[in-house]
């Protein structure tokens, strides 16, 4: 399967393949496509580093490729993942999406911390 890259990205939503949950938004350029593809493991590219990055690299909370589909212009991803990790997210969460924003704009934390980052992103 061919997937459409714009701007050599193709975004790739990851839902947790058990609860349905959205765990968080990537981007994958061709290597961490054909990376996630061969391995099973979700490899992203960062655009901010200019590198790919497998998810779990540092905090040990990988994501196991579960099932992958493609929208029907074949322009965004979804992979439905498996968590080895109590959470996906480097602020510890279990999902990226912990906050609520009210019609006003205001913040609400929805979602229970489920691990201490500073302990799991120790620098060594």
């Amino acid at each position: 399967m061919e997937v459409n890259f714009r701007d050599e990205l193709i975004p790739a939503i990851i839902q947790d393949a058990k609860s349905g949950k959205v765990l968080m938004l990537g981007y994958m350029n061709d290597a961490a496509w054909q990376k996630t593809l061969n391995s099973g493991n979700v490899t992203f590219y960062s655009r901010s580093r200019k590198k790919l990055w497998t998810k779990g690299e540092e905090s040990g909370h990988r994501l196991s490729v579960s099932e992958i589909r493609v929208d029907c212009d074949a322009d965004a991803i979804l992979i439905k993942a498996r968590l080895s990790g109590p959470g996906c997210c480097h602020e510890g969460y279990e999902s990226c999406f912990y906050r609520r924003v009210s019609a006003q704009g205001e913040e609400e934390v929805v979602e229970p911390r489920q691990f201490d980052p500073n302990e799991v992103y120790k620098k060594q």
